[in-house]
């Protein structure tokens, strides 16, 4: 009998007969793990634990605590919610059900929508057919047996998407008492090692993302290892809803949204604020770091697309437009516009690097079904800027960015942050050869200048590889903002020059760069950070001053005169509320000073200090308290809730 050699985790090898499973293995040498194992990984791939072992391997125990177990446990969950549902609404047709962050969803081809009873009843079958502890076992299918397979039971869903693949590719379906699924995988061995779990709501979903097909039922569920890890999600979930900045944007009256202009935010005068000191921060350290601004035209002909790529790997996401016989586009992006104006004079070496930067709007068309609040929109600014350098310039100026990233993410008090250098697409433009460079050149700037990035291979712009930064916000969820992109491309595309020190022409180099991104989403993602309590320098209303009685009003409109001369944006509230009311409403508002004024302040020229989250400070002179704000504004500190 022919025999293998196994080693679990590295540990001391034993034989076994070929074709012995990973999962009596596991049993074997590792009992415990056996217990706890929801997949393993042969030779570093992830496999199903009942996979057979046909040669020598390395075997490590995959558990449901695990970021990859996780992932096996949310989509086996997924599996779990179809076969409920097949079975409550059998006319019900299955299409995908994939993993996504913490959770799964599954899209259903279904008459009528979800409702939260639907929903209990679901999860109630679920959690029925998961004591059963049915197997679930996988089979390789050729093409033409999966499509009858699917076909005969009327799924077409499946059968379309198994048109899509090739007779050469391997096809696998998953196999759960009466359901079956196509399915890549791999699995949980059983339906009991699905324990803890939650459907969370539905929502609608075109089938493919496409809008132009039919809208399905998406149910969102959840799932973990233990009771009290899915009890914390979910309260994490919670505390989401009450920071979700569309919720927020309209209880403190920042921006508001018509559908007569779908995925284009109105910013209200007090989120304009916010948003106007955005730009002005960025604008500040523009004269620290040496950017010149511009401003660029809006609409260009098609020509320009054409030439810088755009239109061949971007059109579907442009408004386009035909006037007076030529056809024209709405720009979706600064960069071909900025090539322009470096065209537009002789460049020495000596000019360089040359740095421009733009706050002009875009305008990208997003499908309607992907629009969210200010996190996707299809009008937007971003604080966006492009570098042309000299090649031996580059390492210079991408740690100059890294080093004004890190700036302005310790100003917004984002704190961890995970760097990822993604590499050359399949659908790329250029020479492979400067594609590969420039890889190089990124790569060996982030290795001498962070502790520790991530490579996502194919993940490049068409353009150019990027560096991009995926900060944490107060929840521990990770957003990507700011993004570093070496271009070689479109300066060969606009045969840009500069006359180097030997008198001749070379090729400079084109970094594409944003720190905040685009302002909306940074905006929307800043929100929910901070929960609306924004720092003293950049909240809407700095200062709320509160009349205690009708007798302080004209001292009460006075504090604020003198708040606004010191460029101190305030409110003055000299209603006859009383004054507990005027408190109330002011902390609902999330101002962060109150000066309250009564007879006592208006008679000694002081007023009393109330913080948000410090609650009464005393009675203080107002010119002390300007001097004090000023400093915090001007020095953008952010004052912590245990601070005093």
């Amino acid at each position: 009998m022919t025999k293998i050699k196994v080693s679990i985790h590295g540990h001391e090898k034993r034989s076994y007969p070929t074709s012995t499973s990973a999962s009596d293995i596991l049993k074997d040498i590792a009992p415990q793990l056996f217990n706890e194992a929801v997949a393993v990984k042969v030779n570093g791939e992830l496999r199903d634990r009942e996979t057979l072992l046909m040669e020598d391997a390395e075997v490590e125990a995959v558990t449901a605590a695990s970021h990859d177990g996780h992932d096996v446990l949310l989509h086996s969950t997924s599996h779990l919610m179809a076969q409920a549902c097949k079975q409550l609404f059998p006319k019900v047709k299955v299409t995908i059900g994939p993993t996504i962050e913490n959770r799964f969803y599954y899209d259903f081809d279904v008459d009528e929508p979800f409702t939260d009873e639907d929903l209990v009843k679901i999860e109630d079958r679920m959690k029925e057919i998961a004591s059963e502890g049915l197997s679930i076992h996988r089979q390789e299918l050729s093409r033409n047996d999966a499509m009858a397979l699917f076909k005969k039971v009327g799924e077409s869903y499946k059968v379309e998407i198994l048109e899509d693949l090739s007779d050469d590719d391997t096809i696998s379906a998953y196999s759960q008492g009466d359901f079956t699924d196509l399915c890549r995988g791999p699995h949980v061995p059983s339906t009991d090692f699905i324990k803890h779990f939650k459907l969370l709501n539905s929502a609608g979903a075109y089938w493919r993302g496409d809008e132009n097909n039919k809208m399905l039922q998406r149910i969102y569920g959840t799932a973990f290892a233990t009771k009290k890890q899915l009890k914390q999600y979910l309260n994490l979930l919670e505390e989401a809803k009450k920071r979700d900045h569309r919720k927020l944007g309209k209880e403190l009256e920042l921006f508001m949204y018509n559908p007569l202009s779908a995925g284009s935010p109105f910013f209200l005068p007090k989120g304009t604020i916010i948003y106007n000191e955005l730009v002005s921060y960025i604008q500040e350290l523009y004269l620290k770091y040496g950017y010149e601004e511009v401003i660029s035209p809006q609409v260009f002909d098609n020509e320009l697309w054409r030439k810088s790529g755009h239109w061949e790997h971007f059109r579907e996401y442009m408004y386009n437009f035909e006037l007076g016989g030529r056809d024209f586009g709405l720009k979706p992006m600064n960069c071909p516009a900025h090539t322009l104006i470096y065209s537009s004079d002789l460049r020495s070496y000596r000019d360089l690097p040359i740095r421009i930067a733009d706050f002009g709007r875009l305008h990208r068309y997003e499908k309607a079904g992907v629009l969210s609040g200010l996190t996707r929109v299809r009008s937007f600014s971003q604080d966006d800027a492009h570098i042309f350098c000299s090649p031996d310039q580059i390492g210079t100026e991408i740690n100059h960015l890294l080093e004004m990233v890190d700036e302005v993410y310790d100003v917004f008090d984002f704190g961890d942050k995970e760097i990822t250098l993604s590499t050359r697409p399949e659908k790329a433009m250029g020479d492979e050869t400067l594609w590969n460079h420039a890889e190089t050149i990124l790569k060996d700037t982030l290795e001498g200048s962070v502790t520790d990035f991530n490579i996502e291979e194919g993940e490049g712009a068409f353009y150019g590889p990027k560096i991009d930064f995926n900060v944490k916000d107060a929840l521990g969820r990770l957003h990507q903002l700011a993004t570093i992109q070496l271009d070689f491309t479109l300066p060969d595309r606009f045969d840009l020059t500069y006359v180097d020190e030997d008198g001749k022409e070379k090729r400079p180099v084109m970094i594409h760069r944003a720190i905040l991104g685009s302002l909306e989403r940074f905006f929307g993602v800043y929100l929910e950070h901070c929960a609306g309590d924004f720092p003293l320098w950049l909240a809407p209303v700095q200062v709320a001053v509160l009349s205690v009685s009708e007798k302080t009003a004209d001292y009460a409109e006075k504090v604020g005169m003198e708040l606004k001369n010191a460029g101190i944006r305030n409110e003055v509230d000299i209603r006859a509320d009383k004054i507990g009311a005027k408190i109330r409403k002011t902390e609902l508002s999330k101002t962060n000073v109150m000066l309250i004024v009564g007879e006592k302040e208006a008679e000694a020229g002081t007023v009393s200090l109330r913080r948000r989250f410090l609650g009464d400070i005393g009675s203080i002179k107002l010119t002390d308290i300007i001097i004090e704000m000023k400093d915090e504004i001007n020095k953008k500190r952010r004052l912590k809730k245990s601070q005093k």
